[in-house]
Order: structure tokens, then sequence, then C-alpha cells
């Protein structure tokens, strides 16, 4: 088996490992901002809560319900924003979306999990189960800022 294959297998155990057992899924008894997103093609829905401390994300919990790809993506991109600024978390968000549409991987340390995704690019119906969290992500540091608790 090539290298290149090892890497693709580990990827896709990383990414069912996520979908099967979440380590972020559920409802936190408190939050600061919470968004939705939801996907009617595939029927892929994210509820996604977020904390803030510090002018920076806390934590991240969701709740979704969908593919594999949406699930893990969901929280892939929980570990990935956590301790992040708004500012540093949409320009990650970016980098996630710009990976998903061009297939290109930035050569970033904080992408050595989000990358397990890349391969989502060869399967155009898939993007938007990709970035459908990271969307619902935009929307909740939106409401931080609107309500005073974003950095």
């Amino acid at each position: 088996m090539s290298g290149a294959a090892d890497v693709g297998d580990l990827y896709q155990r990383l990414i069912m490992e996520r979908a099967r057992a979440p380590l972020h899924a559920g409802r936190p008894a408190r939050f600061d901002a919470e968004a939705e997103g939801d996907n009617p093609m595939c029927g892929d829905r994210v509820h996604l809560r977020l904390s803030c401390a510090g002018g920076a994300i806390g934590e991240v919990w969701h709740e979704t319900r969908g593919c594999a790809i949406c699930v893990a993506s969901a929280d892939l991109m929980a570990d990935a924003v956590a301790g992040r600024s708004r500012a540093a978390a949409e320009e990650l968000a970016d980098a996630f979306e710009a990976m998903v549409a061009t297939g290109a991987v930035p050569d970033r340390e904080d992408f050595s999990e989000l990358r397990a995704l890349s391969g989502v690019h060869e399967y155009r119906s898939r993007h938007r189960c990709a970035t459908l969290p990271w969307q619902a992500l935009r929307a909740a540091l939106t409401k931080t800022m609107e309500t005073g608790h974003g950095g």
C-alpha cells in the first residue's frame, strides 16, 4: 500500500470515528450564541452553540443530524476553533471552505485533522455537507458580536 493510500485510510477512519462518536455533540447548560444550518437537498441539519471567554471562542457544541461528512466536519471544526478569536475562526473557516472548493490543502499546522475532509473536493454534491457547520459557525459568531460576547 502506498503512503498516499495509508493517509487516505487514516483520514477515512478519522471521519468515521468522529461521525459515530462525536466529541463535541450535545446541548450545553450555558452558551453565548447559537445558530442553525440546514441543507434541504440531503437532509443535513446542524444546531451549533458556543461559549465565549475573554474575547475568544470558549467551547463549541453541536447537534448534527446528517451524513458522516457533516457530523465529522462539525466535530472537527469544534476542536479547531476552540480558543480562537472571532477573526481567527473566520479565517480558518475561509481556509476550510477554500480547501473544499479547490482541493488545495493549506500548509498549516492547525489543519492537521481538518485535512481529513480534503477528499470532499472531488464530490461537488458533498461540498455543502462539509461546509454547513462552518456556515452555522459564522452565523453564531455574528450573534456573539450582536450580544457583545464576541472578540
